[in-house]
């Protein structure tokens, strides 16, 4: 699998350009937002594995599969990161959720760690990190090194749009994790936003600007 995996599935662009969408209220937004993140948590998970198991139907005896012993547990970045739980925990309503908080000082652009509480099993299960946004890249790469400080290794990053200064320094920094999202933008501005991107998804998400 190529890194990033872009997800060009119809469905998701369609509702991508709807959240581009400068007019596009908050209501709206943040469900775009949650059913952006179920289509694209259906492919992140293709790779799980699967066991055969036996069940009665109405009318036999059928051998079908079911997911097998892998667990998984969503990471979202908070504070934007939280738009996209709902939509997967739709898809994998059995799995945990973790947080990891971190903010960008508004002089240095980097990130700032102010909360982290991962499940107390961590270790044993695969780990998807969500953020609507891959901009510079700081905060996934410090968010992952967080988690694979608790023991994690098997890691992806699902995120809707990426700029290429943010897919560089992932990939650079953590080579075996895959990436996920809808759309790689153009580039970062001087204030560090994805152009054209969608401005700032978390005042978007809860409406606070």
């Amino acid at each position: 699998m190529c890194n990033p995996f872009i997800m060009d599935h119809p469905l998701i662009q369609h509702k991508l350009t709807l959240l581009r969408d400068k007019n596009t209220g908050a209501k709206e937004f943040r469900e775009l937002v949650s059913e952006i993140a179920m289509l694209m948590c259906y492919e992140a998970t293709r790779d799980l594995p699967l066991k055969e198991i036996e069940i009665e139907t109405p009318v036999a005896v059928a051998k079908t599969k079911v997911i097998s012993g892998r667990k998984l547990a969503f990471i979202p970045i908070l504070r934007a990161g939280l738009g996209m739980v709902d939509g997967v925990l739709q898809m994998v309503p059995a799995a945990k959720v973790g947080h990891i908080g971190l903010y960008r000082d508004p002089e240095t652009l980097l990130p700032v760690e102010y909360y982290c509480k991962l499940p107390t099993d961590i270790a044993k299960r695969e780990v998807i990190v969500i953020d609507p946004m891959l901009a510079t890249g700081g905060s996934a790469v410090d968010a992952i090194n967080l988690i694979k400080k608790n023991g994690v290794t098997n890691i992806k990053f699902m995120c809707i749009i990426a700029a290429p200064e943010g897919l560089d320094a992932l990939v650079k920094a953590h080579p075996d994790v895959q990436i996920y999202c809808a759309s790689l933008d153009e580039k970062l501005n001087d204030h560090s936003y994805i152009v054209p991107g969608l401005g700032d998804a978390g005042d978007r998400i809860f409406g606070t600007k």
